[in-house]
């Protein structure tokens, strides 16, 4: 985790224009580069989208693509929109993705980023440090009432990272689900969130919807409970090569 810290600095350093992102906290997520790097994509859906680290990432590696993010807490929304609210072909949502719309209440964690619609568990603060600062309201939405099919031009990325409401997200993003070649899912694999879907039943959710594990990146480890969580890259069984360069 250090190491990736420093070479992110490093990335950083090297690219004046993402300077002033870098001081608030948004480095590009390039811990994603060996996943999803081999891949191209036209559309980016980027569910849990926190300040736009991972949106600015795929800025980058998929230069033609359209981005559509999606953050529910005002804070890190803001701050996503004073570094990329300009680019055309970046789009926020401030909302959250779920199985139903309405409005939920979030556990906003000391980290933003670790923030959740479930309660973090006592293994959260244990092994990351993480504690609840407060609690919010927050839209929820269906993804297709955000969009349409239309708007997701194939290959397609759909990205999941929110801390344990994953299972919630698949649900609510069913109706469109086959129009994405690749799902990549930040999955536990114990609870650091009360009620929360662990890896296995991820796993077998996108089986049963025609996806198959095709990679695990980022594995981060505990010295005290061992292996924590992953992100997990999921493809479509029947899906075509989207790899760079292919036809």
């Amino acid at each position: 985790m250090q190491w990736m810290t420093l070479k992110k600095g490093a990335y950083c350093m090297l690219r004046p224009r993402l300077w002033p992102q870098m001081l608030h906290g948004v480095a590009p997520a390039i811990e994603h580069t060996r996943a999803l790097g081999r891949f191209t994509f036209r559309t980016v859906v980027d569910v849990g989208a926190n300040r736009g680290q991972f949106a600015t990432f795929a800025r980058s590696m998929f230069p033609q693509s359209q981005i559509y993010s999606f953050e529910p807490l005002d804070g890190p929304a803001q701050l996503f929109k004073r570094y990329l609210g300009s680019e055309d072909r970046v789009h926020l949502f401030n909302s959250a993705i779920g199985d139903h719309a309405g409005d939920k209440t979030i556990f906003v964690a000391s980290s933003d980023d670790s923030s959740s619609l479930l309660r973090p568990t006592d293994a959260q603060n244990q092994i990351f440090g993480i504690t609840v600062a407060r609690t919010e309201q927050v839209s929820v939405r269906r993804l297709s009432e955000c969009l349409s099919g239309r708007q997701l031009q194939g290959p397609a990325l759909l990205k999941i990272d929110v801390q344990g409401a994953e299972l919630d997200v698949l649900r609510g993003s069913a109706d469109l689900l086959n129009l994405f070649d690749v799902v990549y899912v930040e999955c536990s694999y114990l609870p650091l969130y009360e009620g929360q879907p662990l890896y296995p039943e991820i796993a077998r959710w996108m089986d049963g919807h025609g996806f198959h594990l095709a990679g695990v990146y980022n594995q981060h480890e505990d010295a005290t409970h061992g292996p924590i969580q992953a992100d997990f890259l999921f493809a479509q069984s029947s899906g075509a090569a989207i790899r760079r360069g292919a036809a």
